[in-house]
């Protein structure tokens, strides 16, 4: 809009007191609200007292976070709530059946009003005050707002001096309004509760798949109980380097990542050196932070949550809380039990752009059980549950027991990885439901009693090579079967011959079962894996059978061919060495063919007390600790 030299006395002109604007309201309009804690307060209640003389006024939102007055029951037919996203202001009405509820990714909203297939008649939104030029901004909340004033017939902004200026594209002329309140008032605050300890442990697996210069993205969901964990994923970053944003919604955590140095933005592809939000919820510390502060970028939602441009960041890795998922991948995130609870928000807009980006991560968060003991991994999706990832769209999903790769895998073998992140108590009754489902073979019914996962992180450490490669290394998972199946059929036959003592080099199911389905409380495997874009590779095995009888475990390791002479046999069995003092156990036992000079060498340069026999060509080692 051309710049207008009179704009003051314009401003002048459109200012009214809140009950004189919301007599614009007429019964049967259809009103916008501001999102979050942009919500405009004044307005709001300004317009819950006009109640007397209008009826069937529907209220359209996204996310607000005031008290929602309109919801009373008082206001039944006066007040019908139409909600994008079901925040827990307004749950009652949806639970009651008082509300409508729209299904729709955040990304096709500003398409409804844009299309006018929402028409709105009146939008209430909250702004700054004008700058020199007579422009203002829309502050914390961006989002679908600015879509909302460009398409409403009528708008209403609170124009409040506490709101503040954001950077970006959040700012409008004070043409582009039509009816002025002033009214100077705290915006409303958000604090984020101590995360329980279950979030926390999903919150550590989830920030160990965010590599260095990652972009994050960080979802609006919550589940009961345990709250946004999204948001807890930010405590365990400070390790991190170069961390990029590019979310709908930034909290508090962010700032003491930024004071740190580790989010900067310097290896986003798109918005470099800048954090895009589309909106921000939380304290007075966090407004003041963002006012006018150039690292912000606050844009629209159709910038943010555009599939193609979130794939256009290079190792874009996104957060977002799933409430239920079956054991095929199917994810529920906006309804319980039948239940509407929250909303599709941006989960698929980002899910689909991080699966597009270049070594990119869509991360689905889920705590294994409700806060009553029910799993919320499962067979089958309850009745009601409705599909938001689909199976063939999802990737990663993590519990506070680990994480689960599933994109491009098998049912059995992404039932399998679901089963190990479920509850511990609840992995049996899985199995056997998978079993009847025929999701998984009828031979797996012999594993029963033997599907552990060990969990203890005395297990888990890693080993950096000099060529700067760091290999992990933890227990063995049920659900390491192809991984495992890959490493022995990648193995020489040197290798085969020195490991197992034949020159076989097929292995049945039964045998590759063995190699995972390990009871850790007696017996131990270590994996070293190596990250890759679909989820890891094995490298080397570590394993030990402990005989009760002399309480000495037989030890044997393999390691793959072009990974061998690295140093990582020796690591590896001091790794083993220290896991087996930690239990109790006396010394270590190992058989070695004479012409594996290798494994020779790391037993009799362990530092232990060694004795060894020769017999048919095969050492007998004793190792006692």
């Amino acid at each position: 809009m051309k710049y207008d030299p009179d704009w003051q006395e314009t401003y002048k002109d459109m200012l009214m007191s809140a009950a004189q604007a919301v007599q614009n309201i007429q019964s049967g309009h259809r009103v916008f609200l501001g999102t979050g804690c942009g919500e405009p307060i004044v307005l709001v209640e300004a317009m819950v007292r006009l109640s007397k003389s209008v009826a069937d006024v529907e209220i359209i939102e996204l996310l607000t976070k005031g008290d929602a007055p309109y919801i009373d029951r008082r206001y039944a037919d006066i007040f019908k709530v139409n909600s994008f996203f079901i925040g827990h202001n307004v749950r009652e009405v949806f639970s009651e059946g008082r509300g409508d509820y729209t299904p729709i990714l955040l990304s096709d909203i500003p398409r409804l009003f844009n299309s006018g297939q929402l028409p709105i008649d009146v939008a209430l939104i909250q702004v700054t005050p004008p700058d020199s030029r007579g422009r203002v901004s829309l502050g914390v909340s961006v989002d679908i707002v600015r879509s909302a004033a460009e398409n409403a017939s009528l708008v209403i902004a609170q124009v409040n001096p506490q709101m503040p200026w954001t950077r970006g594209t959040s700012q409008l002329d004070i043409n582009d309004l039509d009816i002025l309140v002033e009214a100077d008032v705290p915006l409303l605050e958000r604090s984020e509760p101590e995360p329980k300890e279950v979030c926390q442990h999903i919150a550590r697996f989830a920030a160990a798949l965010v590599p260095d210069g990652s972009t994050l993205e960080f979802g609006l969901g919550r589940v009961p109980g345990y709250g946004r964990i999204p948001q807890a994923v930010l405590r365990y970053l400070k390790d991190k380097k170069d961390l990029g944003i590019h979310t709908e919604l930034i909290t508090d955590q962010i700032i003491e990542l930024i004071e740190a140095g580790v989010i900067t933005g310097a290896r986003k592809s798109l918005d470099r050196g800048k954090i895009v939000a589309s909106f921000c919820m939380g304290s007075s510390q966090l407004y003041e932070y963002v006012d006018d502060n150039p690292l912000f970028s606050f844009r629209p939602t159709e910038y943010v949550n555009d599939s193609n441009i979130i794939g256009k960041q290079n190792k874009m890795v996104t957060f977002n809380m799933a409430l239920e998922v079956d054991l095929t991948g199917q994810i529920c995130s906006d309804s319980e039990g039948g239940m509407f609870y929250s909303g599709i928000g941006g989960q698929v807009d980002f899910n689909r752009g991080a699966a597009l980006s270049e070594g990119g991560r869509p991360v689905m968060l889920i705590p294994s059980r409700t806060v009553d003991g029910e799993s919320r991994i499962v067979p089958r999706l309850r009745t009601g549950s409705g599909v938001v990832i689909t199976r063939g769209t999802v990737h990663y999903v993590v519990t506070e027991y680990g994480v689960a790769y599933l994109h491009g895998k098998s049912v059995q073998d992404r039932t399998l990885a679901l089963i190990s992140i479920a509850h511990p108590d609840d992995r049996e009754w899985l199995l056997k439901e998978a079993i009847e489902a025929k999701f998984i073979r009828a031979e797996f019914a012999e594993v029963e009693g033997k599907f552990v996962v060990a969990s203890r992180d005395y297990m888990k450490t890693s080993y950096l090579l000099k060529n700067g490669t760091q290999i992990l290394f933890r227990p063995v998972h049920p659900t390491d079967e192809p991984l495992m199946r890959d490493l022995v059929y990648d193995l020489s036959k040197e290798t085969v011959y020195y490991r197992f003592m034949n020159h076989n080099q097929r292995f049945g199911q039964r045998q590759i079962q063995n190699f995972v389905y390990v009871d850790h409380r007696k017996d131990v495997a270590i994996v070293g894996t190596l990250p890759e874009a679909y989820g890891e590779e094995i490298i080397a095995v570590g394993r030990y059978y402990l005989d009760e009888r002399t309480n000495r475990a037989e030890v044997a390791f393999v390691i793959r061919d072009e990974w061998q002479g690295f140093g990582i046999g020796s690591f590896l069995f001091e790794h083993l060495k220290k896991i087996a003092l930690s239990s109790g156990i006396s010394g270590f036992t190992a058989e070695v063919l004479r012409q594996n000079m290798r494994m020779q060498a790391i037993f009799n340069h362990s530092g232990l007390k060694v004795s060894s026999g020769l017999e048919d060509g095969v050492f007998g080692y004793i190792m006692d600790f």
